[in-house]
């Protein structure tokens, strides 16, 4: 039987810099075995994110936002989420991890030229987060005002 701990699940996954082809076979079996696990997503997203894979990237957090959303019995749509259906401001798991996984599908999808799209969702994250701690609204400014870092 493969195991089910998400730490047991990801060994090998560490190493993406030095073994980056260790880790991403680590990575493909751990969401093989457990594709609705969050923390695997999580390592997912951070895999690719950081090899600068920004379309597997954006997989990730499009399923990790999902998630969330479902945590927080809200819709599954962002667009349909307003700041009054969870309690965005505070500092719990869920909400926290909604607000980073719009910001992080919003920076992909920015990388992957899809700006259009990012600024809408940046817009969202900023309008749930008004006091920016996830760096939402701080984005999409940069994005509108062209830069490209």
């Amino acid at each position: 039987m493969p195991p089910t701990d998400p730490a047991a699940l990801l060994a090998g996954a560490e190493a993406a810099r030095s073994r980056p082809a260790e880790s991403a076979a680590a990575i493909a079996r751990a969401l093989r075995e457990a594709p609705g696990d969050p923390e695997v997503r999580l390592a997912a997203y951070r895999f690719y994110f950081y090899t600068h894979d920004h379309a597997a990237a954006l997989e990730q957090a499009r399923v990790l936002l999902v998630h969330a959303a479902r945590r927080l019995n809200v819709t599954t749509d962002w667009r349909e989420v307003h700041p009054g259906d969870a309690a965005f401001t505070e500092h719990a798991f869920a909400p926290g991890l909604y607000l980073q996984a719009l910001v992080a599908a919003g920076y992909c999808l920015a990388r992957t030229g899809a700006l259009i799209e990012a600024r809408e969702i940046l817009r969202k994250a900023a309008e749930l987060d008004p006091s920016d701690r996830f760096g939402g609204g701080w984005l999409c400014a940069r994005i509108e005002a062209g830069e490209d870092d």
